[in-house]
């Protein structure tokens, strides 16, 4: 016998839109930041909107390797809610990570930022998601951060 083939499938893309940048300072382990996660949208097998509240927490290293956290929930149009961790990293070359803390452009294919989403939910409807692992490739823009979330079949 061997084992399952893994796979993935594109399941839905949150769009969370963000605010202001706000930063602790270095704490020995690198930069502290939070950034607070305002809206959004959520598109695709799941569909509806992202909560007004939240946050990425993240550690940016001495090399700009960045440790993310975002914890934050979005609610299905049928009324569902849904609870979101989402942990994974970001990293790329200096000077486009540097843009990107400007808010300037970069193009997503040149920093790689990837991400494991945990889903938490009370709705039957959408109970499928705490049942899947997910991992999703991840976009930084100025005011927004888009997901690609895909179920690991």
């Amino acid at each position: 016998m061997t084992t399952p083939t893994l796979e993935t499938k594109y399941a839905f893309t949150i769009t969370a839109r963000i605010g202001d940048v706000v930063t602790a300072g270095e704490t020995g382990i690198g930069v502290r930041r939070i950034i607070p996660i305002v809206g959004g949208e959520v598109k695709g097998a799941v569909n509806g909107k992202v909560l007004p509240f939240g946050a990425d927490f993240q550690t940016i290293r001495p090399n700009e390797l960045i440790d993310l956290e975002a914890k934050y929930a979005f609610e299905t149009g049928d009324g569902a809610v849904v609870y979101v961790e989402n942990k994974g990293m970001r990293f790329g070359p200096v000077e486009l990570l540097q843009k990107l803390k400007r808010g300037e452009a970069v193009d997503p294919k040149l920093i790689y930022f990837r991400t494991v989403p945990r889903f938490e939910t009370g709705h039957e409807n959408y109970r499928w998601l705490m049942q899947h692992i997910f991992v999703a490739s991840a976009a930084r823009h100025a005011d927004r951060v888009v997901i690609d979330v895909h179920q690991v079949m």
